[in-house]
């Protein structure tokens, strides 16, 4: 993002916007997006400060909204939004990667407003991760212990993870990998 379009209000790109593909031609703005009458914000903007979001995925039960972002220099990270959200969300992409300040590289802890990813994890390792694939929260009959993980890979390591959220903290973060007999096919989706 060498033009840092993500946080250029006026652009979309590094964006996820809203729009009503029923209401106009070719769409019309939800009066209800956040930055519908802001003068300073493309109408269409729902969130901004994503870099590359690999897989959006919203919880059948809750409603929740996950999403996987792909990293550039050191961290893959996954970001959350609450149902109830009235959106507006500034995931911090290219201000931060992960939890650590990217472009400028100090002093991004001190901008308000920026929404922390919920979990991220290193690119390396062995085997080598460099890049997320964003799944699903399980919700499904066959394996009850697993109701309610959101599910996760790395295309680089073909590692699988999941996790439960309540929209505060994570518990059971558990590499399924070997579980799912997975470990050298790379995952590109779910």
């Amino acid at each position: 993002d060498p033009g840092n379009r993500a946080q250029n209000k006026l652009n979309i790109l590094g964006k996820m916007l809203r729009i009503d593909v029923d209401g106009g031609s070719p769409y019309a703005i939800p009066a209800t997006n956040p930055f519908a009458s802001d003068a300073d914000y493309l109408p269409e903007i729902w969130a901004l400060g994503l870099r590359n979001p690999w897989r959006f995925s919203f919880d059948r039960v809750t409603g929740d909204l996950f999403t996987a972002d792909v990293g550039q220099g050191e961290y893959e990270e996954i970001d959350f939004q609450v149902f109830s959200s009235c959106g507006g969300e500034n995931y911090g992409w290219r201000l931060k990667e992960g939890d650590s300040c990217f472009n400028p590289p100090d002093s991004c802890d001190t901008l308000v407003g920026l929404t922390d990813p919920i979990t991220f994890y290193t690119h390396g390792g062995s085997p080598f991760r460099c890049s997320i694939t964003g799944g699903y929260v399980y919700r499904g009959c066959a394996i009850p212990d697993l109701q309610g993980h959101y599910f996760y890979a790395d295309y680089c390591s073909a590692q699988i993870w999941s996790f439960r959220y309540d929209g505060v903290n994570i518990s059971d973060s558990t590499q399924r990998t070997a579980d799912l007999e997975a470990g050298t096919i790379a995952v590109s989706s779910f």
